[in-house]
């Protein structure tokens, strides 16, 4: 009797069981599949795809000069800082040197003492000469000896020698006190050309010495993005290639020349360095910026377009129709894209079809028409 109860009960459940699969898609969630409507469905094709390769760089002055000290002091006036605009000969800074302004003034002096001997020299070659004519004259006369005339003729040839060399040594000292002026007037800090001042090296009162910086000044006229170019690219890039540039401190792009190539690679980073012309308002010297270069035309890739791509976090996948027209979500691996393209990589083969607008109605298993 329990055996047929038992048979009994389980004919029921199998019985019921079945009754409730009928009405049941072939997803298994036992609701019918939704239906999306107003997407647009794209067959996959092989296509080209232009290459690039995106290298980052830092935006330079053109032209930038280090003032520095030419002579060892102490700053005892600073005019400028950090953020002024100064003009080519204008005054930055000044140096206290006494003992360069003790030999500028010991170099005067020198020239004042070698024209009084100069002085001296001629008022002897004056007294030689007129010795001389007055015992040119005896001598006619037979009134001295020869002997005394030739002294008096060697008197006056080394008066004029004197005077040669007095005047010799006045242009030396002239020379000399030139130099120690120079010297005296390296105390004055110039500004070398027009632009900003980016960097103040030293303080007041700080002691300083030749070649130490005391200004970066740099020419805001013109910038430069300098970028890093690998040894294996060299090939492919060329001075006058245009390529992509976007700062991101500027909004847009810009599409520039190179405007220069180092020929001489870092040996330590192994790249060479490329720079290309910004004529853009509102740069700095450090901005940051990103370049684009192009490496030719890759053909036979698998390309879609960027509105089929969906991105949730670190996930990127597009939606697949199948022959039954039922969308279901892949994942793929994206690389470089061109304009409104992008590549796919892998997870996606030629001739499939995916939803390129709408994607944001879809959902998995749901019905395309």
């Amino acid at each position: 009797m329990k055996n047929v109860l038992y048979l009994l009960l389980l004919l029921v459940g199998i019985a019921s069981g079945c009754s409730g699969r009928k009405g049941e898609q072939p997803g298994g969630s036992g609701t019918a599949a939704p239906v999306v409507k107003g997407v647009v469905v794209s067959e996959v094709a092989p296509a080209s795809l232009e290459q690039t390769i995106e290298l980052s760089g830092t935006v330079r002055a053109r032209t930038s000069a280090a003032v520095a000290a030419r002579v060892a002091g102490s700053i005892t006036l600073l005019r400028v800082r950090e953020g002024d605009r100064v003009k080519k000969g204008e005054l930055l800074a000044k140096l206290e040197a006494q003992e360069n302004q003790a030999s500028a003034a010991a170099s005067l002096a020198g020239i004042d003492d070698a024209r009084r001997a100069l002085d001296e020299a001629v008022a002897r070659k004056k007294l030689a000469d007129v010795t001389f004519d007055r015992y040119q004259r005896l001598f006619d006369e037979q009134a001295v000896t020869r002997q005394e005339f030739d002294l008096k003729q060697t008197e006056k040839e080394l008066a004029a020698q004197g005077v040669a060399r007095a005047e010799a040594r006045v242009k030396q000292a002239q020379e000399l006190s030139r130099g120690a002026g120079a010297v005296a007037d390296y105390t004055r800090i110039i500004a070398p050309l027009s632009g900003v001042v980016t960097a103040k090296h030293a303080d007041l009162g700080s002691s300083v010495f030749p070649s130490q910086p005391i200004f970066t000044i740099e020419d805001e006229g013109s910038y430069l993005l300098e970028l890093a170019i690998p040894e294996s690219l060299m090939p492919r890039v060329k001075t006058g290639m245009k390529v992509r540039v976007v700062l991101d401190a500027v909004p847009g792009s810009f599409t520039l020349p190179v405007g220069e190539i180092v020929p001489a690679a870092d040996p330590v980073s192994r790249t060479f360095t490329a720079k290309i012309p910004l004529a853009v308002k509102g740069l700095k010297s450090g901005m940051f910026g990103r370049a684009e270069i192009p490496l030719g035309t890759a053909a036979s890739v698998v390309v879609v377009p960027k509105s089929a791509v969906v991105e949730r976090g670190a996930l990127t996948s597009v939606w697949v129709v199948d022959r039954e027209n039922v969308a279901r979500m892949r994942l793929v691996r994206v690389g470089k894209g061109s304009g409104d393209r992008v590549e796919v990589l892998s997870g996606l083969s030629g001739g499939e079809r995916i939803i390129t607008s709408g994607t944001e109605k879809m959902s998995e298993g749901a019905k395309v028409e």
